[in-house]
Protein backbone atom coordinates (compact mmCIF):
# COMPACT_ATOMS: atom_id res chain seq x y z
CA UNK A 1 0.00 0.00 0.00
CA UNK A 2 2.82 2.34 0.91
CA UNK A 3 4.51 1.59 -2.41
CA UNK A 4 1.35 2.39 -4.34
CA UNK A 5 0.95 5.63 -2.39
CA UNK A 6 4.55 6.60 -3.16
CA UNK A 7 3.98 5.93 -6.84
CA UNK A 8 0.81 8.02 -6.79
CA UNK A 9 2.59 10.89 -5.08
CA UNK A 10 5.47 10.71 -7.56
CA UNK A 11 3.02 10.72 -10.45
CA UNK A 12 1.40 13.82 -8.98
CA UNK A 13 4.74 15.60 -8.73
CA UNK A 14 5.64 14.68 -12.30
CA UNK A 15 2.26 15.86 -13.53
CA UNK A 16 2.67 19.15 -11.69
CA UNK A 17 6.17 19.76 -13.07
CA UNK A 18 5.56 18.49 -16.60
CA UNK A 19 6.10 21.06 -19.34
CA UNK A 20 2.97 22.96 -20.28
CA UNK A 21 1.80 23.63 -23.80
CA UNK A 22 3.46 26.60 -25.53
CA UNK A 23 1.78 29.97 -25.03
CA UNK A 24 0.01 28.93 -21.84
CA UNK A 25 0.49 29.75 -18.18
CA UNK A 26 0.53 27.36 -15.25
CA UNK A 27 -1.79 28.03 -12.31
CA UNK A 28 1.27 29.08 -10.31
CA UNK A 29 2.33 31.57 -12.97
CA UNK A 30 -1.16 33.04 -13.09
CA UNK A 31 -1.17 33.38 -9.32
CA UNK A 32 2.24 35.07 -9.45
CA UNK A 33 0.95 37.68 -11.91
CA UNK A 34 2.35 36.49 -15.22
CA UNK A 35 0.47 37.58 -18.36
CA UNK A 36 0.81 36.25 -21.89
CA UNK A 37 1.85 38.81 -24.48
CA UNK A 38 1.13 36.29 -27.25
CA UNK A 39 -1.70 33.77 -27.02
CA UNK A 40 -0.41 31.56 -29.85
CA UNK A 41 -3.46 32.21 -32.00
CA UNK A 42 -3.90 35.93 -32.58
CA UNK A 43 -1.91 39.14 -32.66
CA UNK A 44 -4.03 40.73 -29.94
CA UNK A 45 -2.03 43.19 -27.87
CA UNK A 46 0.39 44.04 -30.67
CA UNK A 47 0.51 46.68 -33.39
CA UNK A 48 3.01 48.00 -35.86
CA UNK A 49 5.55 50.43 -34.48
CA UNK A 50 4.41 53.98 -35.32
CA UNK A 51 1.09 52.49 -36.44
CA UNK A 52 -2.38 51.97 -35.04
CA UNK A 53 -2.87 48.48 -36.44
CA UNK A 54 -0.91 45.26 -36.91
CA UNK A 55 1.07 44.96 -40.20
CA UNK A 56 -1.04 43.53 -43.01
CA UNK A 57 1.82 41.41 -44.34
CA UNK A 58 5.16 39.97 -43.29
CA UNK A 59 4.25 39.06 -39.72
CA UNK A 60 2.02 36.03 -39.15
CA UNK A 61 0.86 33.50 -36.58
CA UNK A 62 1.82 30.00 -37.68
CA UNK A 63 1.40 26.83 -35.60
CA UNK A 64 1.52 28.71 -32.30
CA UNK A 65 4.47 30.87 -33.34
CA UNK A 66 4.70 34.57 -34.11
CA UNK A 67 7.01 34.87 -37.11
CA UNK A 68 8.41 37.42 -39.52
CA UNK A 69 9.07 36.26 -43.07
CA UNK A 70 12.40 36.77 -44.79
CA UNK A 71 12.82 39.82 -47.01
CA UNK A 72 15.97 41.74 -47.95
CA UNK A 73 17.82 41.82 -44.62
CA UNK A 74 17.25 45.53 -44.03
CA UNK A 75 16.34 46.97 -40.64
CA UNK A 76 12.64 47.66 -40.08
CA UNK A 77 12.02 48.55 -43.71
CA UNK A 78 10.18 45.68 -45.39
CA UNK A 79 7.34 44.88 -42.98
CA UNK A 80 8.24 46.92 -39.91
CA UNK A 81 8.69 46.21 -36.23
CA UNK A 82 5.81 45.34 -33.93
CA UNK A 83 5.27 46.68 -30.40
CA UNK A 84 3.01 45.89 -27.46
CA UNK A 85 0.00 48.10 -26.96
CA UNK A 86 1.01 48.51 -23.33
CA UNK A 87 4.12 50.12 -21.85
CA UNK A 88 6.18 48.67 -19.01
CA UNK A 89 8.64 49.90 -16.40
CA UNK A 90 9.48 47.30 -13.72
CA UNK A 91 9.00 43.89 -15.30
CA UNK A 92 10.13 40.31 -15.81
CA UNK A 93 9.92 39.44 -19.51
CA UNK A 94 10.42 35.96 -20.96
CA UNK A 95 10.32 34.77 -24.56
CA UNK A 96 11.39 31.84 -26.72
CA UNK A 97 13.06 32.51 -30.06
CA UNK A 98 14.21 30.30 -32.93
CA UNK A 99 16.58 31.54 -35.61
CA UNK A 100 17.07 30.47 -39.20
CA UNK A 101 20.51 30.42 -40.84
CA UNK A 102 22.16 33.84 -40.80
CA UNK A 103 19.15 35.52 -39.20
CA UNK A 104 19.04 38.80 -37.30
CA UNK A 105 16.29 40.18 -35.07
CA UNK A 106 15.97 41.59 -31.58
CA UNK A 107 13.69 42.09 -28.62
CA UNK A 108 13.68 45.70 -27.46
CA UNK A 109 12.34 47.18 -24.23
CA UNK A 110 11.79 50.70 -22.92
CA UNK A 111 10.89 51.48 -26.53
CA UNK A 112 9.78 55.05 -27.19
CA UNK A 113 8.24 56.09 -30.50
CA UNK A 114 10.11 59.33 -31.10
CA UNK A 115 9.01 61.75 -33.79
CA UNK A 116 9.96 62.37 -36.49
CA UNK A 117 10.05 58.62 -37.13
CA UNK A 118 13.65 57.34 -37.46
CA UNK A 119 14.81 55.63 -40.64
CA UNK A 120 15.44 52.33 -38.84
CA UNK A 121 13.99 50.68 -35.78
CA UNK A 122 12.24 52.52 -32.97
CA UNK A 123 14.60 53.53 -30.17
CA UNK A 124 15.01 51.20 -27.21
CA UNK A 125 17.35 48.86 -25.38
CA UNK A 126 17.82 45.59 -27.23
CA UNK A 127 18.28 41.95 -26.29
CA UNK A 128 20.14 40.84 -29.40
CA UNK A 129 18.72 37.88 -31.37
CA UNK A 130 21.30 36.76 -33.92
CA UNK A 131 23.02 33.88 -35.67
CA UNK A 132 26.51 34.68 -34.35
CA UNK A 133 28.26 32.34 -36.75
CA UNK A 134 26.75 33.51 -40.02
CA UNK A 135 25.48 37.08 -39.60
CA UNK A 136 28.16 39.78 -40.09
CA UNK A 137 26.78 41.97 -37.30
CA UNK A 138 28.32 39.58 -34.75
CA UNK A 139 31.78 40.87 -35.67
CA UNK A 140 30.82 44.55 -35.52
CA UNK A 141 30.47 46.79 -32.49
CA UNK A 142 32.96 46.27 -29.66
CA UNK A 143 34.09 43.08 -27.92
CA UNK A 144 31.15 41.04 -29.18
CA UNK A 145 28.45 43.41 -27.95
CA UNK A 146 26.28 42.65 -30.97
CA UNK A 147 26.11 38.89 -30.42
CA UNK A 148 23.08 36.93 -29.24
CA UNK A 149 21.93 37.76 -25.71
CA UNK A 150 23.97 40.97 -25.55
CA UNK A 151 22.67 44.42 -24.73
CA UNK A 152 23.02 45.43 -28.35
CA UNK A 153 26.02 47.66 -29.11
CA UNK A 154 26.60 48.26 -25.41
CA UNK A 155 27.41 45.16 -23.32
CA UNK A 156 28.45 41.72 -24.63
CA UNK A 157 26.76 38.61 -23.25
CA UNK A 158 29.15 36.69 -20.98
CA UNK A 159 29.55 32.89 -20.66
CA UNK A 160 26.46 32.28 -22.75
CA UNK A 161 25.23 28.95 -24.05
CA UNK A 162 23.05 29.40 -27.12
CA UNK A 163 21.30 26.44 -28.71
CA UNK A 164 22.00 25.57 -32.36
CA UNK A 165 20.21 27.36 -35.17
CA UNK A 166 16.78 25.82 -35.69
CA UNK A 167 16.34 25.03 -31.99
CA UNK A 168 14.50 27.12 -29.40
CA UNK A 169 16.31 29.46 -27.03
CA UNK A 170 14.78 31.25 -24.06
CA UNK A 171 15.54 34.91 -23.45
CA UNK A 172 14.69 36.82 -20.31
CA UNK A 173 14.95 40.48 -19.29
CA UNK A 174 14.39 41.53 -15.68
CA UNK A 175 14.12 45.26 -15.00
CA UNK A 176 13.64 46.61 -11.49
CA UNK A 177 14.26 50.29 -10.78
CA UNK A 178 17.38 51.13 -12.77
CA UNK A 179 18.85 47.62 -12.66
CA UNK A 180 18.50 45.26 -15.64
CA UNK A 181 19.60 41.66 -16.19
CA UNK A 182 19.62 39.58 -19.37
CA UNK A 183 19.36 35.79 -19.23
CA UNK A 184 19.89 33.29 -22.04
CA UNK A 185 18.63 29.76 -21.48
CA UNK A 186 18.47 30.32 -17.74
CA UNK A 187 21.96 31.78 -17.33
CA UNK A 188 22.57 35.45 -16.51
CA UNK A 189 24.67 36.94 -19.31
CA UNK A 190 24.32 40.74 -18.88
CA UNK A 191 23.85 42.97 -15.82
CA UNK A 192 23.79 46.77 -15.73
CA UNK A 193 22.18 49.90 -14.32
CA UNK A 194 20.39 52.29 -16.65
CA UNK A 195 21.53 55.88 -16.21
CA UNK A 196 24.68 54.97 -14.26
CA UNK A 197 28.00 56.61 -15.12
CA UNK A 198 29.22 53.35 -16.63
CA UNK A 199 26.04 52.97 -18.71
CA UNK A 200 26.32 56.52 -20.04
CA UNK A 201 29.97 55.93 -20.87
CA UNK A 202 29.02 52.87 -22.90
CA UNK A 203 26.32 54.84 -24.71
CA UNK A 204 28.87 57.55 -25.57
CA UNK A 205 31.05 54.90 -27.27
CA UNK A 206 28.17 53.35 -29.21
CA UNK A 207 25.98 54.22 -32.18
CA UNK A 208 23.51 55.58 -29.62
CA UNK A 209 25.70 58.62 -28.99
CA UNK A 210 24.25 60.18 -32.16
CA UNK A 211 22.02 63.21 -31.48
CA UNK A 212 18.90 61.54 -32.91
CA UNK A 213 18.95 58.90 -30.18
CA UNK A 214 19.06 61.55 -27.46
CA UNK A 215 16.74 64.19 -28.88
CA UNK A 216 14.02 63.51 -26.31
CA UNK A 217 16.14 62.57 -23.31
CA UNK A 218 19.10 60.33 -22.69
CA UNK A 219 19.08 57.09 -24.67
CA UNK A 220 17.80 54.07 -22.74
CA UNK A 221 16.62 56.03 -19.72
CA UNK A 222 12.91 56.42 -20.44
CA UNK A 223 10.80 55.68 -17.33
CA UNK A 224 8.63 53.25 -19.30
CA UNK A 225 8.24 51.90 -22.81
CA UNK A 226 6.87 49.27 -25.17
CA UNK A 227 8.24 45.79 -25.85
CA UNK A 228 9.29 45.45 -29.51
CA UNK A 229 10.00 42.55 -31.86
CA UNK A 230 12.28 43.59 -34.68
CA UNK A 231 11.94 43.06 -38.41
CA UNK A 232 15.51 42.84 -39.70
CA UNK A 233 14.64 41.17 -42.99
CA UNK A 234 15.20 37.59 -41.76
CA UNK A 235 12.93 34.72 -40.78
CA UNK A 236 12.72 34.40 -37.00
CA UNK A 237 10.15 32.68 -34.78
CA UNK A 238 8.85 33.70 -31.32
CA UNK A 239 6.58 31.99 -28.82
CA UNK A 240 5.93 31.86 -25.05
CA UNK A 241 6.16 35.63 -24.76
CA UNK A 242 5.05 36.51 -21.24
CA UNK A 243 5.55 39.29 -18.72
CA UNK A 244 5.10 39.98 -15.04
CA UNK A 245 5.08 43.49 -13.65
CA UNK A 246 7.28 43.94 -10.58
Amino acid sequence: MKSLLSIALLAGVLAFTAPVEPNTLTPTEKKDGWKLLFDGKTTNGWRGAYAKTFPQKGWAVENGMLTIQKSDGSESQSFGDIVTDAEYSDFDLMFDFKLTDGANSGVKYFVVENYPKPAGSAFGLEFQVLDDDKHPDAKKGRDGNRTVGSLYDLIPAQSKQANPIGEWNTGRVVSKGKHVDHYLNGKKVVSYDRGSDEFRKLVSMSKYSAPDYNANGRFGEAPKGHILLQDHGDRVYYRNIKIKTL
